[in-house]
């Protein structure tokens, strides 16, 4: 038993009500933005090899909060695993706005059409605390998940970004900041842990605040441009965030070394 959750819904269950109303009030006030359009495209260098990356995920990696996937979290990671690696990057995006890892495995990955994935990256965690799913079935949620996507692209690296930092939300009152940004941390330690020993799978376990963004990647920006709408990034922090990320995949010296052979 998760201790942090068990003692955290001892306090949260008295509040439901209140959470409830300012649920309400925070949807009404927050504009209903559309997903990003162009889900494909290919980051060429020049280079005669390439490699196939899927994002898939919720709202994020469906890039709400900017026109284009290409100038959103997806486009620039291929654009930045392109220029580390020195390769041609194809890049597709398989997303939707209010998926929980569970809705993502049942309704996204059994219609993906492609058969060779080198790198497949994954955006989840917010609806999973809207929705106040508990640790224990987030865990059998994200192993089916892991499952379904090594038994379709047995070769593919399968990478989890960061969890959304919800606690950053400053469309959210500080009550439902504190009781789901507690929840997504907790289910980030799970999926931390879930995916410690298994083989091709990792974590970017590293939690975002926008101080630790500014100081650790000198970010000369002011924090109100990096929401889109009070929950979802801007086109800023949706690049922001590529970058970090793309940084964390070459700095893992397994997944370099699988990328690398895939170009030989």
């Amino acid at each position: 038993m998760n201790i942090r959750y068990f003692l955290g819904s001892i306090l949260t269950i008295p509040l439901l009500p209140l959470m409830y109303l300012q649920g309400k009030r925070i949807r009404s006030k927050v504009p209903s933005l559309p997903e990003a359009e162009g889900t494909e495209g290919i980051v060429s260098c020049g280079n005669k090899n390439r490699l196939k990356m899927l994002t898939i995920g919720e709202s994020t990696i469906a890039g709400v909060g900017v026109k284009t996937h290409k100038e959103g979290f997806s486009g620039t990671l291929a654009k930045e695993l392109s220029s580390k690696l020195n390769t041609d990057i194809h890049w597709k995006v398989y997303a939707k706005s209010g998926y929980t890892a569970k809705k993502v495995t049942e309704k996204i990955v059994t219609r993906i059409q492609e058969h060779k994935v080198d790198i497949v990256v994954i955006g989840l965690g917010g609806n999973d605390a809207f929705t106040l799913n508990n640790p224990k079935k987030w865990r059998i949620h994200i192993q089916q998940l892991i499952n379904t996507l090594k038994a379709k692209f047995k070769n593919a690296v399968i990478v989890f970004a960061n969890m959304p930092p919800i606690k950053e939300f400053p469309a959210f009152t500080p009550l439902i900041k504190a009781t789901l940004g507690n929840l997504v941390e907790i289910l980030g330690k799970e999926l931390e842990q879930l995916v410690k020993n298994q083989k091709g799978v990792y974590y970017y376990s590293r939690i975002i605040t926008i101080e630790s963004w500014i100081k650790r990647l000198n970010i000369k920006a002011e924090s109100s441009v990096f929401f889109s709408d009070g929950v979802h990034p801007s086109k800023f922090t949706y690049q922001v965030w590529a970058k970090d990320l793309s940084n964390f995949i070459i700095n893992q010296q397994e997944i370099k070394i699988i990328l690398q052979q895939r170009l030989n």
